[in-house]
Protein backbone atom coordinates (compact mmCIF):
# COMPACT_ATOMS: atom_id res chain seq x y z
CA UNK A 1 0.00 0.00 0.00
CA UNK A 2 0.75 3.40 -0.85
CA UNK A 3 1.56 6.17 1.70
CA UNK A 4 -1.89 8.02 0.46
CA UNK A 5 -3.69 4.79 1.16
CA UNK A 6 -2.17 4.76 4.61
CA UNK A 7 -3.44 8.12 5.10
CA UNK A 8 -6.75 7.47 4.21
CA UNK A 9 -7.26 4.37 6.42
CA UNK A 10 -5.81 6.40 9.53
CA UNK A 11 -8.39 8.71 8.63
CA UNK A 12 -11.01 6.27 8.46
CA UNK A 13 -9.79 4.21 11.31
CA UNK A 14 -9.90 7.99 13.12
CA UNK A 15 -13.51 8.83 12.36
CA UNK A 16 -14.48 5.12 13.15
CA UNK A 17 -13.40 5.49 16.39
CA UNK A 18 -14.87 8.89 16.71
CA UNK A 19 -18.11 8.05 15.69
CA UNK A 20 -17.64 4.84 18.36
CA UNK A 21 -16.97 6.93 21.12
CA UNK A 22 -19.56 9.62 20.15
CA UNK A 23 -22.12 6.26 20.56
CA UNK A 24 -21.07 5.36 24.08
CA UNK A 25 -20.63 8.69 25.66
CA UNK A 26 -24.78 9.11 24.25
CA UNK A 27 -25.04 6.06 25.79
CA UNK A 28 -24.31 6.33 29.17
CA UNK A 29 -26.01 9.74 29.32
CA UNK A 30 -28.64 8.38 28.63
CA UNK A 31 -28.95 5.42 30.44
CA UNK A 32 -28.03 7.63 33.58
CA UNK A 33 -30.87 9.60 32.96
CA UNK A 34 -33.27 6.69 32.56
CA UNK A 35 -32.26 5.02 35.72
CA UNK A 36 -32.66 8.26 37.84
CA UNK A 37 -36.40 8.85 35.90
CA UNK A 38 -37.29 5.04 36.53
CA UNK A 39 -36.51 5.52 40.62
CA UNK A 40 -38.70 9.16 40.31
CA UNK A 41 -41.58 7.54 38.66
CA UNK A 42 -41.53 4.47 40.83
CA UNK A 43 -41.60 6.62 43.75
CA UNK A 44 -44.82 7.69 42.39
CA UNK A 45 -46.45 4.84 40.89
CA UNK A 46 -49.49 3.13 42.44
CA UNK A 47 -48.34 -0.65 43.72
CA UNK A 48 -51.89 -1.98 43.00
CA UNK A 49 -51.50 -1.56 39.76
CA UNK A 50 -48.69 -3.64 39.34
CA UNK A 51 -49.87 -6.25 41.86
CA UNK A 52 -53.12 -7.18 40.81
CA UNK A 53 -54.54 -10.38 40.57
CA UNK A 54 -54.75 -10.33 36.56
CA UNK A 55 -51.44 -10.43 35.05
CA UNK A 56 -52.35 -8.78 32.21
CA UNK A 57 -52.97 -5.44 33.39
CA UNK A 58 -49.66 -5.61 35.72
CA UNK A 59 -47.92 -6.70 32.24
CA UNK A 60 -49.63 -3.78 30.36
CA UNK A 61 -48.88 -1.33 33.64
CA UNK A 62 -45.11 -2.27 33.74
CA UNK A 63 -44.54 -1.74 29.42
CA UNK A 64 -46.41 1.78 30.23
CA UNK A 65 -44.15 2.43 33.02
CA UNK A 66 -41.15 1.87 30.89
CA UNK A 67 -41.98 4.11 27.93
CA UNK A 68 -43.10 7.22 30.47
CA UNK A 69 -39.44 6.25 31.95
CA UNK A 70 -37.76 7.18 28.35
CA UNK A 71 -40.29 10.13 27.78
CA UNK A 72 -39.32 11.33 30.79
CA UNK A 73 -35.75 11.14 30.44
CA UNK A 74 -36.18 12.48 26.85
CA UNK A 75 -37.53 15.64 28.81
CA UNK A 76 -35.01 15.93 31.38
CA UNK A 77 -32.09 15.32 28.14
CA UNK A 78 -34.23 18.43 26.77
CA UNK A 79 -33.59 20.75 29.65
CA UNK A 80 -29.91 19.83 29.94
CA UNK A 81 -29.18 20.13 26.24
CA UNK A 82 -28.62 23.89 26.47
CA UNK A 83 -26.83 23.93 29.70
CA UNK A 84 -24.31 21.32 28.43
CA UNK A 85 -23.88 23.03 24.88
CA UNK A 86 -23.17 26.32 27.15
CA UNK A 87 -20.37 24.87 29.34
CA UNK A 88 -19.05 22.63 26.66
CA UNK A 89 -18.46 25.49 24.48
CA UNK A 90 -16.96 27.68 27.98
CA UNK A 91 -14.02 24.62 28.47
CA UNK A 92 -13.32 23.99 24.83
CA UNK A 93 -13.15 28.27 24.37
CA UNK A 94 -10.75 28.15 27.77
CA UNK A 95 -8.78 24.81 26.86
CA UNK A 96 -8.73 24.40 23.37
CA UNK A 97 -5.60 21.95 22.83
CA UNK A 98 -6.71 19.83 26.09
CA UNK A 99 -6.42 16.10 25.33
CA UNK A 100 -8.38 15.06 27.87
CA UNK A 101 -11.33 16.94 26.94
CA UNK A 102 -11.01 16.32 23.09
CA UNK A 103 -13.96 13.98 23.09
CA UNK A 104 -16.14 16.75 24.36
CA UNK A 105 -16.04 18.26 20.31
CA UNK A 106 -18.70 19.77 18.18
CA UNK A 107 -19.58 16.42 16.59
CA UNK A 108 -20.66 15.46 20.10
CA UNK A 109 -22.92 18.40 20.94
CA UNK A 110 -24.90 18.25 17.54
CA UNK A 111 -25.50 14.29 17.54
CA UNK A 112 -27.15 15.25 21.35
CA UNK A 113 -29.30 17.53 19.46
CA UNK A 114 -30.43 15.83 16.74
CA UNK A 115 -31.02 12.96 19.26
CA UNK A 116 -32.74 14.86 21.61
CA UNK A 117 -35.04 15.87 18.55
CA UNK A 118 -35.38 12.59 16.98
CA UNK A 119 -36.45 11.16 20.57
CA UNK A 120 -38.70 14.07 21.23
CA UNK A 121 -40.79 13.08 18.08
CA UNK A 122 -40.72 9.42 18.82
CA UNK A 123 -42.34 9.90 22.15
CA UNK A 124 -44.71 12.62 21.54
CA UNK A 125 -45.89 11.38 18.18
CA UNK A 126 -45.83 7.83 18.60
CA UNK A 127 -45.33 6.73 22.18
CA UNK A 128 -46.95 8.56 24.59
CA UNK A 129 -50.26 8.10 22.25
CA UNK A 130 -49.38 4.23 22.33
CA UNK A 131 -49.06 4.14 25.96
CA UNK A 132 -52.36 6.24 26.40
CA UNK A 133 -53.99 4.01 23.59
CA UNK A 134 -52.47 0.46 25.04
CA UNK A 135 -53.60 1.03 28.76
CA UNK A 136 -57.46 1.71 27.51
CA UNK A 137 -57.43 -1.11 25.44
CA UNK A 138 -59.20 -4.29 26.30
CA UNK A 139 -58.61 -6.15 22.56
CA UNK A 140 -61.29 -6.35 19.60
CA UNK A 141 -64.41 -8.19 20.08
CA UNK A 142 -64.36 -11.70 19.43
CA UNK A 143 -60.44 -11.90 19.52
CA UNK A 144 -58.31 -13.87 21.98
CA UNK A 145 -57.48 -12.33 25.12
CA UNK A 146 -54.11 -11.37 26.44
CA UNK A 147 -51.47 -8.99 25.64
CA UNK A 148 -51.06 -9.62 21.55
CA UNK A 149 -54.63 -8.63 21.30
CA UNK A 150 -54.15 -5.47 23.01
CA UNK A 151 -51.28 -4.80 21.14
CA UNK A 152 -53.13 -5.04 18.06
CA UNK A 153 -56.10 -2.80 18.99
CA UNK A 154 -53.53 -0.05 19.62
CA UNK A 155 -51.79 -0.21 16.95
CA UNK A 156 -54.85 0.57 15.01
CA UNK A 157 -56.18 3.48 16.77
CA UNK A 158 -52.55 5.20 16.60
CA UNK A 159 -52.64 4.11 12.81
CA UNK A 160 -56.09 6.04 12.80
CA UNK A 161 -54.94 9.29 14.90
CA UNK A 162 -51.58 9.17 12.81
CA UNK A 163 -54.11 9.65 9.77
CA UNK A 164 -55.96 12.52 11.51
CA UNK A 165 -52.73 14.28 12.42
CA UNK A 166 -51.25 14.03 9.18
CA UNK A 167 -54.73 15.52 7.68
CA UNK A 168 -55.01 18.36 9.94
CA UNK A 169 -51.27 19.26 9.61
CA UNK A 170 -51.70 18.75 5.83
CA UNK A 171 -54.95 21.58 6.05
CA UNK A 172 -52.77 23.77 8.49
CA UNK A 173 -50.34 23.97 6.12
CA UNK A 174 -52.11 24.58 2.87
CA UNK A 175 -54.17 27.41 5.32
CA UNK A 176 -51.27 29.32 6.35
CA UNK A 177 -48.79 28.88 3.14
CA UNK A 178 -51.09 28.61 0.23
CA UNK A 179 -48.19 27.21 -1.77
CA UNK A 180 -47.92 23.81 -3.99
CA UNK A 181 -44.40 23.29 -3.01
CA UNK A 182 -44.86 23.79 0.62
CA UNK A 183 -47.71 20.81 0.60
CA UNK A 184 -45.92 18.96 -1.70
CA UNK A 185 -43.26 18.88 0.84
CA UNK A 186 -45.34 17.33 3.52
CA UNK A 187 -45.08 13.97 1.65
CA UNK A 188 -41.62 13.88 2.32
CA UNK A 189 -42.45 12.15 5.83
CA UNK A 190 -39.22 12.15 7.84
CA UNK A 191 -37.50 15.55 6.18
CA UNK A 192 -40.32 17.92 6.34
CA UNK A 193 -43.78 16.83 8.25
CA UNK A 194 -42.34 15.31 11.19
CA UNK A 195 -40.08 18.81 12.04
CA UNK A 196 -43.03 20.68 10.92
CA UNK A 197 -45.21 19.14 13.35
CA UNK A 198 -42.72 18.86 16.08
CA UNK A 199 -41.92 22.88 15.56
CA UNK A 200 -46.03 23.10 15.71
CA UNK A 201 -45.98 21.18 19.41
CA UNK A 202 -43.07 23.52 20.24
CA UNK A 203 -44.91 27.07 19.84
CA UNK A 204 -47.95 25.67 21.51
CA UNK A 205 -44.93 24.77 24.23
CA UNK A 206 -43.43 28.17 24.03
CA UNK A 207 -46.94 30.19 24.56
CA UNK A 208 -47.71 27.35 27.67
CA UNK A 209 -44.48 28.40 28.82
CA UNK A 210 -45.73 32.28 28.33
CA UNK A 211 -48.37 31.35 30.57
CA UNK A 212 -46.96 28.77 33.30
CA UNK A 213 -43.46 31.01 33.94
CA UNK A 214 -44.85 34.22 35.15
CA UNK A 215 -47.49 32.49 37.64
CA UNK A 216 -44.07 30.12 38.42
CA UNK A 217 -41.98 33.39 38.92
CA UNK A 218 -44.34 34.91 41.67
CA UNK A 219 -44.81 31.67 43.41
CA UNK A 220 -41.23 31.15 43.79
CA UNK A 221 -41.62 33.71 46.51
CA UNK A 222 -44.00 31.73 48.31
CA UNK A 223 -42.46 28.54 48.20
CA UNK A 224 -39.45 29.80 49.40
CA UNK A 225 -40.79 31.53 52.49
CA UNK A 226 -43.11 28.24 53.32
CA UNK A 227 -39.39 26.55 52.85
CA UNK A 228 -36.95 29.11 54.84
CA UNK A 229 -37.53 30.29 58.58
CA UNK A 230 -38.95 33.70 58.46
CA UNK A 231 -37.73 36.57 61.03
CA UNK A 232 -39.48 37.09 63.94
CA UNK A 233 -40.71 40.49 62.48
CA UNK A 234 -42.32 38.91 59.37
CA UNK A 235 -44.26 35.78 61.48
CA UNK A 236 -44.84 34.64 65.26
CA UNK A 237 -43.43 30.25 65.33
CA UNK A 238 -44.81 30.59 69.64
CA UNK A 239 -48.74 31.65 68.73
CA UNK A 240 -48.58 29.38 65.93
CA UNK A 241 -47.33 26.41 68.30
CA UNK A 242 -49.40 27.69 70.65
CA UNK A 243 -52.44 27.43 68.26
CA UNK A 244 -51.16 23.86 66.90
CA UNK A 245 -51.16 22.43 70.70
CA UNK A 246 -54.30 23.71 71.37
CA UNK A 247 -56.08 22.46 68.26
CA UNK A 248 -54.14 18.85 68.74
CA UNK A 249 -55.08 18.77 72.72
CA UNK A 250 -59.24 19.67 71.22
CA UNK A 251 -59.11 16.81 68.92
CA UNK A 252 -57.09 14.28 71.52
CA UNK A 253 -60.36 15.38 74.08
CA UNK A 254 -62.91 14.93 71.11
CA UNK A 255 -61.25 11.11 70.50
CA UNK A 256 -60.98 10.14 74.30
CA UNK A 257 -64.73 11.50 74.93
CA UNK A 258 -66.80 10.95 71.66
CA UNK A 259 -69.99 11.17 73.92
CA UNK A 260 -69.43 14.15 74.88
CA UNK A 261 -69.83 15.73 71.76
CA UNK A 262 -73.60 15.57 70.31
CA UNK A 263 -72.54 15.91 66.82
CA UNK A 264 -71.82 12.48 65.53
CA UNK A 265 -68.10 12.18 64.65
CA UNK A 266 -65.84 11.23 61.79
CA UNK A 267 -63.21 9.11 63.95
CA UNK A 268 -60.99 8.83 60.71
CA UNK A 269 -60.97 12.37 59.67
CA UNK A 270 -60.60 13.20 63.10
CA UNK A 271 -57.41 10.93 63.37
CA UNK A 272 -56.05 12.35 60.00
CA UNK A 273 -56.56 15.92 61.57
CA UNK A 274 -54.78 15.07 64.51
CA UNK A 275 -51.33 13.45 62.84
CA UNK A 276 -51.45 16.47 60.51
CA UNK A 277 -51.39 19.01 63.39
CA UNK A 278 -48.57 16.53 64.64
CA UNK A 279 -46.40 16.96 61.78
CA UNK A 280 -47.05 20.87 61.61
CA UNK A 281 -46.01 20.73 65.23
CA UNK A 282 -42.59 18.84 64.29
CA UNK A 283 -42.47 21.34 61.90
CA UNK A 284 -42.56 24.73 63.87
CA UNK A 285 -40.68 23.36 66.60
CA UNK A 286 -37.85 22.77 63.85
CA UNK A 287 -37.98 26.35 62.70
CA UNK A 288 -38.16 27.31 65.71
CA UNK A 289 -34.91 26.04 66.75
CA UNK A 290 -32.93 27.63 63.68
CA UNK A 291 -30.02 30.09 64.14
CA UNK A 292 -30.37 33.57 64.15
CA UNK A 293 -28.48 33.59 61.23
CA UNK A 294 -30.28 31.50 59.36
CA UNK A 295 -33.44 32.89 60.47
CA UNK A 296 -32.01 36.68 59.95
CA UNK A 297 -30.03 36.26 57.30
CA UNK A 298 -30.91 33.18 55.11
CA UNK A 299 -34.80 34.17 54.13
CA UNK A 300 -33.59 38.33 53.12
CA UNK A 301 -30.99 36.67 50.92
CA UNK A 302 -32.88 33.99 49.62
CA UNK A 303 -35.68 36.88 48.24
CA UNK A 304 -32.95 39.02 47.31
CA UNK A 305 -31.45 36.35 45.03
CA UNK A 306 -34.95 35.39 43.52
CA UNK A 307 -35.68 39.18 42.92
CA UNK A 308 -31.89 39.37 41.29
CA UNK A 309 -32.92 36.44 38.82
CA UNK A 310 -36.67 37.18 38.16
CA UNK A 311 -35.48 41.26 37.11
CA UNK A 312 -32.35 39.59 35.06
CA UNK A 313 -34.73 37.05 32.80
CA UNK A 314 -36.94 40.10 32.04
CA UNK A 315 -33.74 42.54 30.78
CA UNK A 316 -32.17 41.98 27.69
CA UNK A 317 -28.73 41.31 29.26
CA UNK A 318 -25.61 40.15 27.15
CA UNK A 319 -23.42 37.52 28.80
CA UNK A 320 -20.98 36.91 26.21
CA UNK A 321 -19.08 39.36 27.43
CA UNK A 322 -18.69 38.24 31.24
CA UNK A 323 -16.80 35.48 29.69
CA UNK A 324 -17.15 31.90 31.98
CA UNK A 325 -18.66 34.06 34.58
CA UNK A 326 -21.32 35.06 31.93
CA UNK A 327 -21.79 31.34 30.88
CA UNK A 328 -22.25 30.10 34.45
CA UNK A 329 -25.21 33.02 34.66
CA UNK A 330 -27.04 31.94 32.06
CA UNK A 331 -27.02 28.35 33.19
CA UNK A 332 -28.49 29.25 36.09
CA UNK A 333 -31.35 31.20 34.39
CA UNK A 334 -31.71 28.77 31.95
CA UNK A 335 -32.42 26.07 35.17
CA UNK A 336 -34.47 28.95 37.23
CA UNK A 337 -36.88 29.36 34.25
CA UNK A 338 -37.68 25.88 33.98
CA UNK A 339 -38.30 25.26 37.70
CA UNK A 340 -40.30 28.09 37.29
CA UNK A 341 -42.19 27.24 34.78
CA UNK A 342 -43.07 23.63 36.05
CA UNK A 343 -43.78 25.08 39.42
CA UNK A 344 -46.38 27.57 37.17
CA UNK A 345 -47.98 24.84 35.34
CA UNK A 346 -48.78 22.97 38.80
CA UNK A 347 -50.26 25.87 40.45
CA UNK A 348 -52.84 26.79 37.42
CA UNK A 349 -55.99 25.50 38.05
CA UNK A 350 -55.93 24.27 34.87
CA UNK A 351 -53.22 21.42 35.28
CA UNK A 352 -53.52 21.41 39.08
CA UNK A 353 -55.42 17.98 38.72
CA UNK A 354 -52.29 16.88 37.15
CA UNK A 355 -49.75 16.92 40.36
CA UNK A 356 -48.20 13.40 41.33
CA UNK A 357 -49.27 12.22 44.75
CA UNK A 358 -46.72 10.02 46.92
CA UNK A 359 -47.24 5.98 45.55
CA UNK A 360 -51.06 7.51 44.67
CA UNK A 361 -50.50 7.92 41.01
CA UNK A 362 -52.86 6.83 38.25
CA UNK A 363 -51.12 5.26 35.35
CA UNK A 364 -52.71 7.81 32.85
CA UNK A 365 -51.97 10.57 35.43
CA UNK A 366 -48.49 9.41 35.04
CA UNK A 367 -48.67 9.95 30.95
CA UNK A 368 -50.31 13.05 31.25
CA UNK A 369 -47.54 14.01 33.37
CA UNK A 370 -44.94 13.07 30.72
CA UNK A 371 -46.52 14.41 27.88
CA UNK A 372 -46.64 17.95 29.39
CA UNK A 373 -43.19 17.70 30.65
CA UNK A 374 -41.71 17.22 27.58
CA UNK A 375 -43.57 19.64 25.55
CA UNK A 376 -42.36 21.95 27.99
CA UNK A 377 -38.88 21.14 28.53
CA UNK A 378 -38.56 20.65 24.39
CA UNK A 379 -39.92 24.25 23.80
CA UNK A 380 -37.07 25.88 26.84
CA UNK A 381 -34.17 26.16 24.25
CA UNK A 382 -36.64 27.98 22.11
CA UNK A 383 -37.86 29.98 24.76
CA UNK A 384 -34.24 30.78 26.14
CA UNK A 385 -33.38 31.85 22.64
CA UNK A 386 -36.70 34.01 21.97
CA UNK A 387 -36.55 35.92 25.42
CA UNK A 388 -32.27 36.45 24.53
CA UNK A 389 -31.28 34.69 27.91
CA UNK A 390 -28.67 33.17 25.53
CA UNK A 391 -26.69 34.07 22.21
CA UNK A 392 -26.12 30.30 21.51
CA UNK A 393 -27.35 29.22 18.12
CA UNK A 394 -29.85 26.35 18.48
CA UNK A 395 -28.14 23.27 16.87
CA UNK A 396 -30.01 20.48 14.23
CA UNK A 397 -33.21 20.71 13.68
CA UNK A 398 -34.16 23.03 16.55
CA UNK A 399 -32.68 25.78 14.55
CA UNK A 400 -35.24 25.36 11.57
CA UNK A 401 -37.71 27.32 13.54
CA UNK A 402 -38.67 30.25 11.07
CA UNK A 403 -40.73 32.04 13.49
CA UNK A 404 -37.34 32.80 15.39
CA UNK A 405 -36.50 35.04 12.81
CA UNK A 406 -39.40 37.18 12.59
CA UNK A 407 -38.75 40.59 14.32
CA UNK A 408 -42.57 41.28 15.45
CA UNK A 409 -43.36 37.76 16.69
CA UNK A 410 -40.03 37.72 18.83
CA UNK A 411 -41.26 41.58 20.24
CA UNK A 412 -44.78 40.83 20.72
CA UNK A 413 -43.88 37.95 23.25
CA UNK A 414 -40.67 39.99 25.35
CA UNK A 415 -43.77 42.03 25.79
CA UNK A 416 -45.99 39.54 26.47
CA UNK A 417 -43.93 37.71 29.22
CA UNK A 418 -42.47 41.09 30.57
CA UNK A 419 -46.13 42.36 31.47
CA UNK A 420 -47.52 39.33 32.79
CA UNK A 421 -44.30 38.95 35.08
CA UNK A 422 -44.74 42.10 36.08
CA UNK A 423 -48.55 41.63 36.56
CA UNK A 424 -47.89 38.63 38.49
CA UNK A 425 -45.35 39.38 41.08
CA UNK A 426 -46.79 43.32 41.85
CA UNK A 427 -50.26 41.32 42.48
CA UNK A 428 -47.82 38.76 45.17
CA UNK A 429 -46.38 41.88 46.87
CA UNK A 430 -49.28 43.68 47.20
CA UNK A 431 -51.76 40.62 48.33
CA UNK A 432 -49.81 40.69 51.95
CA UNK A 433 -50.36 44.34 51.99
CA UNK A 434 -54.14 44.37 51.11
CA UNK A 435 -55.00 41.71 53.18
CA UNK A 436 -53.25 43.49 56.36
CA UNK A 437 -54.91 46.66 55.13
CA UNK A 438 -58.48 44.82 55.14
CA UNK A 439 -57.80 43.51 58.55
CA UNK A 440 -56.56 46.92 59.94
CA UNK A 441 -59.99 48.98 58.54
CA UNK A 442 -61.99 45.76 60.48
CA UNK A 443 -63.34 44.79 56.87
CA UNK A 444 -62.68 41.18 57.52
CA UNK A 445 -65.53 41.12 60.15
CA UNK A 446 -67.86 42.60 58.07
CA UNK A 447 -71.23 40.48 57.57
CA UNK A 448 -70.96 38.42 54.21
CA UNK A 449 -73.66 39.00 52.10
CA UNK A 450 -76.61 36.21 52.54
CA UNK A 451 -78.13 35.37 49.19
CA UNK A 452 -80.41 32.98 48.48
CA UNK A 453 -83.38 35.11 49.43
CA UNK A 454 -85.87 36.52 47.04
CA UNK A 455 -86.09 40.60 46.79
CA UNK A 456 -88.95 41.95 48.03
CA UNK A 457 -91.39 42.93 44.75
CA UNK A 458 -92.65 46.55 44.23
CA UNK A 459 -96.19 45.84 45.63
CA UNK A 460 -94.75 44.36 48.72
CA UNK A 461 -92.43 47.34 49.01
CA UNK A 462 -95.72 50.04 49.04
CA UNK A 463 -97.32 48.21 50.85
Amino acid sequence: MEAADYEVLSVREQLFHERVRECIISTLLFATLYILCHIALTRFKKPTEFTTVDDEDATVNKIVLELCTFTLAVALGAVLLLPFSIISNEVLLSLPRNYYIQWLNGSLIHGLWNLVFLFSNLSLIFLMPFAYFFTESEGFAGSRKGVLGRVYETVVMLMLLTLLVLGIVWVASAIVDNNKASRESLYDFWEYYLPYLYSCISFLGVLLLLVCTPLGLARMFSVTGKLLVKPRLLEDLEEQLYCSAFEEAALTRRICNPTSCWLPLDMELVHRQVLALQTQRVLLEKRRKASAWQRNLGYPLAMLFLLVLTGTSLGQVSFSKLGSFGAVIQVVLIFYLMVSSVVGFYSSPLFRGLWPRWHDTAMTQIIGNCVCLLVLSSALPVFSRTLGLTRFDLLGDFGRFNWLGNFYIVFLYNAAFAGLTTLCLVKTFTAAVRAELIRAFGLDRLPLPVSGFPRASRKTQHQ
